[in-house]
């Protein structure tokens, strides 16, 4: 019998790496992390990436600190995963943290790996995903971890708008690490096993005696509803990775680049007659713009972002003809669309993601003006209000407006007018455009006439009525020029893939200029 040969002792010693690589910080402690409930950064890896298609960067990459024992503890890889593949067949680049390594401390190597990623990104012109769960900075390692954070966050600052950005938070993410995902476009998180937080809850308690757990403090549902930091939280891990993917389906690899077109199954010609029937002719009354908003698009498919956090604005990604668009929509259900801080802030973020990676904006316009208060007025809502202004005035990409049932004071003006460069601007026949409610107008224009009526209540109902009939009506606005069309409801779909069909050549710029300075 022959006596196998021994393989050759340089690919033996590869064979030999590789393995101490892809166990990470050992058996132990990645039992560890299956126990906690969560995946190891590979695993996360496999299902974020079509299979196969992983291509993995630095894998033999170690520290070079030698202070406190670490020159005796080197791990190939040491916190990070690295690399590039696919996902629906389209590149992206992609680094997972390790939290079996170092705690996925971040390091001077670690942050070197990330970078240059980061890099390469860049240069070809990919999405960025980060997959965080970190302990923070490695501190026997000093002021160059902190130095590797710094490098981070400045290539997040210098890829804004030239690609996307994609946080994916999956365990700790403490300190001076939350502020690189806070600058992305979008922030995922696990419920349960995430957490994001500048100091800690025994830090709290030194500092200012207040005791908070670390779930109440940074938690994905505190993130999810009251910050707004999250604009995704999942019950699972495969869960938040699937969302991942489909996000990922609407946007274009950088920016310039058209975003991806799917066959279209629906009619783009289909018209919705349950349209008619949503919005009630009171204006006071509530419904759901959600239900309009699955009306018109593609198959009912709305992704929404931030779903949780300031609910009197929608705001998500939805296709039209098979096409990308961005959707910002009032919401009567929830302070009657008035906006506020929360909801201003919200929707100007997303309407300038939009704008920078070529989404065309469909807003549906249902407000009756910004909700009114002391809370408000010192929370900044002149200050915040405006930045959904400045946001909608900026954007060049296609723009069409539709004012469903009123459209009052400022924010009219705000939501996507023709003022702000608007390029179709449609209404419903049971719009009302106007300064303010017609209860309200009447109040103030006929406040002496109405105090000398011999029956106030009476006298009121007929004035209101009168204004409503001659101002509150989409037909002055149509008169000047500021509502290209007023249309039937049922017509919303087809007349609002026409206008972005017509639209999709447009060409439009900003006065020269180094950057504008919007109202931060």
């Amino acid at each position: 019998m022959d006596t196998p040969v021994d393989p050759d002792p340089r690919r033996r010693r590869l064979d030999l790496m590789d393995a101490e690589a892809e166990q990470g910080g050992g058996q132990a402690r990645v039992d560890k992390q299956h126990r906690d409930g969560k995946l190891t950064a590979r695993e996360r890896l496999a299902l974020l990436l079509d299979p196969g298609t992983f291509v993995e960067l630095d894998k033999f990459k170690v520290h070079r600190a030698t202070d406190f024992g670490l020159d005796g503890q080197k791990i190939p890889g040491d916190g990070v995963v690295t690399g590039h593949g696919l996902v629906e067949g389209r590149q992206v680049f992609v680094y997972a943290q390790d939290i079996t390594v170092f705690g996925g401390s971040l390091s001077g190597a670690v942050a070197e790996k990330i970078c240059k990623v980061m890099d390469r990104a860049m240069e070809v012109g990919c999405p960025i995903i980060g997959l965080d769960d970190s302990g923070g900075a490695r501190i026997q390692e000093g002021v160059a971890a902190l130095a590797g954070y710094a490098e981070i966050f400045l290539r997040h600052t210098l890829a804004s708008g030239v690609v996307p950005q994609l946080s994916v938070i999956m365990g700790p993410c403490l300190g001076s690490a939350v502020y690189g995902p806070a600058i992305t476009d979008f922030v995922f998180m696990v419920d349960g096993t995430a957490s994001m937080y500048t100091a800690g809850p025994e830090a709290i308690q030194a500092a200012t005696g207040e005791v908070v757990t670390r779930e109440a403090l940074g938690g994905a549902q505190v993130h999810a509803e009251r910050s707004g930091v999250a604009h995704f939280a999942f019950d699972t891990e495969a869960a938040t990775l699937k969302a991942v993917r489909a996000l990922l389906s609407y946007l274009p690899l950088r920016s310039g680049e058209p975003p991806p077109v799917r066959p279209c199954r629906d009619d783009p010609a289909r018209q919705e007659a349950a349209l008619a029937a949503i919005a009630p002719d009171d204006p006071a009354r509530a419904y759901d713009v959600k239900e309009i908003i699955r009306a018109v698009v593609d198959d009912g498919e709305l992704l929404e972002v931030a779903e949780a956090f300031a609910q009197n604005v929608v705001v998500g990604l939805a296709r039209l003809d098979g096409r990308p668009v961005g959707v910002v929509a009032n919401q009567p259900a929830v302070h009657g669309g008035a906006l506020d801080v929360k909801a201003s802030v919200k929707a100007a973020r997303f309407v300038r993601f939009c704008d920078a990676f070529g989404l065309p904006l469909l807003t549906f316009v249902d407000v009756p003006g910004f909700v009114p208060g002391t809370a408000e007025e010192w929370g900044g809502i002149v200050h915040h209000g405006a930045k959904l202004l400045y946001a909608f005035a900026e954007a060049t990409v296609p723009k069409v407006t539709v004012i469903t049932r009123k459209a009052y004071g400022g924010a009219y003006a705000i939501m996507a007018s023709k003022h702000l460069r608007a390029d179709v601007n449609l209404a419903w026949p049971g719009a009302e455009v106007a300064v303010m409610a017609p209860e309200g107008a009447v109040g103030i224009v006929f406040r002496k006439e109405l105090l000398a009526a011999q029956d106030p209540v009476s006298e009121r109902a007929r004035l209101v009525a009168d204004y409503r009939e001659r101002f509150a009506n989409p037909y002055v606005a149509a008169g000047l020029g500021y509502l290209d069309e007023v249309i039937r409801p049922e017509q919303t779909r087809p007349k609002v893939i026409r206008a972005f069909a017509t639209l999709r050549t447009k060409q439009q710029a900003l006065p020269r200029k180094k950057h504008g300075n919007p109202p931060l």
